[in-house]
């Protein structure tokens, strides 16, 4: 008997539900149709670390994306991905600073110009001498002025990231170490 007036006060929800719904609807057509929304859509690619692409649309309040494949195949379109270039920060930036050297800013124009890659990833990097927190903007900088002159040559840029002192590639323990780990890698989609 209990499960039988469990079974009723189900379906009676149920039916207020859906009659609540048939007696709400057409005030939410009436205020969907007095809705207007305006924007602009930006198609794209965007490239996951590994290479492989996405096909992206974005309004600015929703976004979609849906993985590129080929048509003759079904398979992901995924490009080739290998670090292209890690120049020593010391070369392109003065010291605690992302404003580029005119000597590094010619060699890496030269260096996109030439590269050929379809796209390109920008990783900044540095040594442990500050805070975590000032390495993490200190890097986020400098790849970003990469970044940003790597597009004003008409490179395209996937992504930009600053790591601080979080990926070094040499111990901290001294002077020759610290420089090897201050560095922006460039990471070459092809």
């Amino acid at each position: 008997m209990a499960a039988l007036s469990r079974m009723f006060a189900r379906a009676l929800g149920g039916a207020a539900l859906v009659a609540s719904a048939v007696l709400l609807a057409p005030q939410a057509a009436e205020a969907q149709s007095s809705t207007t929304i305006t924007g602009r859509v930006e198609p794209g690619i965007w490239i996951d670390p590994d290479g492989c692409m996405h096909w992206v649309a974005d309004g600015g309040v929703e976004g979609y994306m849906e993985g590129r494949v080929n048509p003759h195949n079904g398979m992901p379109v995924c490009l080739e991905v290998n670090t292209c270039a890690v120049a020593n920060t010391d070369v392109l930036f003065a010291t605690d600073s992302a404003r580029m050297t005119a000597n590094g800013r010619a060699q890496l124009e030269q260096f996109f110009r030439s590269a050929g890659a379809y796209a390109y990833a920008i990783y900044g990097h540095t040594d442990s001498r500050a805070s975590d927190e000032y390495n993490m903007s200190l890097s986020q900088r400098r790849a970003a002025s990469v970044a940003n002159l790597a597009r004003s040559v008409g490179a395209r840029v996937a992504r930009e990231i600053g790591y601080g002192e979080r990926r070094p590639v040499a111990p901290n323990d001294s002077a020759a170490n610290m420089q090897r780990n201050r560095r922006v890698e460039i990471v070459c989609y092809r």
